[in-house]
């Protein structure tokens, strides 16, 4: 994160029209040489460019710049908004075109294949096909069953090796649930 303000010559043409402060306080501010402030304020430098105010853009309050006009060893300090900017990763359906769509019941058979403790509704939801779908493949009574090929899904880009491996632990968790559960039946009964 830079220490300059956000469009230092702009901000320079207005602080030198609009306040009292000195040439070497805007220069620091700005991180701009005194000279050029100077020619600024001279109407040399900086010609058809319009101020830019520092106090609406948040980068300094009007009580800062009254306290540096007061004191002119006083530097202006910069005004940081800490904003916390939040990453909420959220899936969005991407469009799959059509010549693409053949490539859906062919990664649901690799993933019957290949992971086969993944639930049903877990590979439809990776894949975007349908539970019935899956099931039907699965089963082999899926209606163009004999034309699939078992292809990676990820190596064809409809998810990533993330997604894969999340459901796999999720599968991986569920069973062990399970497994846990049918030892506390056997030890009842």
């Amino acid at each position: 994160m830079s220490n300059a303000p956000l469009m230092p010559m702009a901000t320079a043409v207005w602080l030198v029209e609009n306040t009292t402060l000195t040439f070497k306080q805007i220069a620091d501010f700005c991180k701009l040489h005194e000279v050029e402030i100077q020619g600024i304020a001279d109407g040399e430098v900086a010609k058809g460019i319009v101020g830019y105010n520092p106090i609406i853009a948040g980068q300094l309050t009007r009580e800062e710049i009254k306290l540096s006009s007061e004191d002119e060893n006083r530097p202006l300090n910069l005004k940081f908004n800490e904003v916390e900017i939040e990453s909420e990763e959220t899936k969005i359906k991407k469009y799959v075109p059509l010549s693409k769509r053949q490539d859906k019941p062919d990664s649901a058979l690799w993933l019957t294949k290949q992971h086969s403790i993944l639930k049903d509704s877990q590979i439809a939801k990776l894949v975007g096909i349908t539970k019935n779908s899956v099931t039907a493949i699965r089963n082999k009574s899926y209606w163009n069953y004999n034309n699939l090929n078992a292809k990676d899904p990820v190596a064809m880009g409809l998810f990533s090796q993330k997604d894969l491996l999340e459901a796999i632990q999720k599968a991986e968790r569920r069973l062990k649930r399970e497994k846990k559960e049918k030892e506390k039946q056997n030890n009842i009964n």
